[in-house]
């Protein structure tokens, strides 16, 4: 186990050059160099953490930690966590024929879970080792299918190379991510997704030797929402000439869209799967007229409705094989109506289970939960918040996910209108579930795909990753690709780490999956 970090300051990053030959990027950096000087808030320093608490040795990846203000009346402030690619990635882009290594902003899910969950649990290059909590705290292992990581048995036609990763505590309140002054808590979809824009602008300020790498924006679960609508505004920035982040597409995965299919696909997915009778089905199409599940609107729709709701609970809806002990993933909290009352039963339940707090109750081990339980520990000890830079004062108890205290305003609506302009105008697109989902299943997904009527490129199909299936994909015109994660949850890299990766990395380098 590596020892604690030093208490005290530690050395601030160090600014990279521009790649070599590269006067498109020194103009870059010079022209965001100006604007830096009139913004009043700049970003908070970055610092550099060459070893974890609970990481056997130094780290073998690049990361930076810090804060960026987003609110300067309240003072809050987004913390961050930044994984570059690893060493080699550069000489590897150029020997695959990229200019640049793509650049990756991701985000988690709510209600307010960190970004932890896709750094140690998802995509990250650090995994928690699952083994039975002795008071000591918990260690750390590498994660072979980190999407910062150089791919050293992919042949040059696969790429050798991935991405860096920003990892962003969004929103307000989220991970380590605070507010001085309460009021600060009190944002939205559309003020998260604002904060984030400024985030993104200061920071950028900060680092411009990463505005020329092509960027794109992933999160899963309810950051479905928010991905789409963030890359509108980036993307009407760009159009206006502002200096922004060089925006290629975004990427969503067991999406949130605010459309009543993400809840509505349940029932005939829990029936293709068997959890659910024949009679039911038909009572719920019959009574329920494919209308609004979460309110039904007549007597007998609430009756089947209690009835699904009932016999749903008996599975892990994150991923219907495992054992139904605690919940597996950020809560989805799809945008519709909430109000009625068998909705706010399974959300109470789900973001109940997800939260960890004074401490957690301890899950069975060998749930998929265990490692939610750990990273509690993890993150809570003195000597982590030291190694991350947490400033003192900002959080007395990190929690991975919160359980609605504190307020939060839905105010979106559906995102399709997002997905249907950013495709339209060139952006590319990747939508993927993991099939074994039922909270929210691709079937929904398919469905919001296909209502944005673009034309087949290429047709259903299976892709494969060691000469088996390892999803079934379809591709659209306007760079919409739309995939099937085999035997994965609702946080499908967290389920199917390496066909995820595999998946990933064949698209944000625009090969075929």
């Amino acid at each position: 186990m590596a020892a604690a970090a030093a208490a005290g300051p530690r050395p601030r990053r160090l600014s990279r050059a521009a790649g070599p030959g590269s006067l498109c990027h020194r103009r870059l950096c010079f022209l965001v160099l100006l604007v830096a000087e009139s913004v009043s808030v700049v970003s908070g320093a970055g610092w550099v953490v060459t070893s974890l608490p609970g990481y056997d040795g130094p780290l073998p990846f690049h990361l930076e930690t810090g804060y960026v203000e987003v609110d300067k009346e309240n003072g809050a402030e987004l913390f961050y966590y930044f994984v570059e690619a690893e060493s080699g990635a550069a000489a590897a882009a150029a020997a695959a024929g990229e200019q640049d290594v793509p650049f990756l902003l991701w985000l988690t899910g709510g209600d307010r879970c960190s970004v932890f969950s896709g750094l140690g649990f998802e995509i990250g290059p650090i995994r928690l080792v699952l083994e039975p909590y002795d008071g000591t705290l918990p260690r750390l292992r590498y994660n072979d299918n980190s999407w910062s990581k150089v791919c050293v048995v992919c042949s040059l036609s696969a790429a050798l190379f991935v991405s860096h990763i920003l990892f962003v505590d969004s929103p307000v309140g989220a991970g380590f991510s605070f507010s001085r002054e309460p009021k600060g808590y009190d944002v939205g979809d559309i003020s998260a997704s604002l904060q984030l824009h400024d985030f993104l602008t200061k920071w950028f300020n900060d680092h411009p030797e990463f505005l020329a790498n092509p960027f794109y924006i992933g999160g899963d679960s309810y950051a479905g929402m928010i991905v789409p609508f963030l890359a509108q505004i980036i993307s009407e920035g760009i159009e206006a000439g502002k200096t922004l982040p060089n925006l290629k597409g975004y990427l969503v995965g067991n999406p949130g869209t605010g459309e009543i299919v993400d809840f509505s696909s349940r029932v005939p997915y829990a029936h293709g799967v068997g959890i659910i009778s024949d009679q039911l089905y038909e009572t719920i199409l019959s009574h329920c007229q494919g209308l609004d599940y979460i309110n039904p609107g007549n007597v007998l729709c609430a009756q089947a409705m209690n009835t699904f709701n009932n016999l749903i609970n008996e599975v892990e809806k994150a991923q219907i094989l495992l054992d139904n002990c605690v919940y597996a993933s950020p809560e989805p909290n799809i945008n519709v109506k909430t109000d009625g009352a068998d909705s706010r039963r399974i959300i109470r339940e789900e973001t109940r289970t997800g939260k960890l707090n004074h401490p957690p109750a301890q899950p069975p081990f060998g749930c998929v939960t265990y490692g939610y339980y750990l990273s509690y520990f993890w993150a809570n000890d003195r000597r982590t918040r030291e190694a991350l830079g947490i400033k003192k004062g900002t959080k007395d108890e990190w929690v991975r996910c919160h359980d609605k205290d504190l307020p939060y305003t839905r105010d979106l609506g559906s995102v399709i209108k997002y997905h249907r302009n950013l495709t339209s105008r060139g952006y590319r697109a990747l939508a993927y579930s993991g099939d074994h989902d039922l909270l929210v299943p691709h079937l929904g997904t398919q469905a919001w795909v296909r209502s944005l009527n673009f034309s087949i490129v290429d047709d259903w199909r299976a892709w494969h990753l060691g000469g088996q299936s390892a999803g079934f994909t379809i591709r659209y015109s306007n760079n919409m690709t739309f995939a099937t994660i085999k035997g994965a949850g609702h946080t499908a890299p967290e389920y199917e780490p390496e066909r995820c990766f595999a998946m990933f990395r064949r698209w944000i380098l625009n090969r075929p999956l």
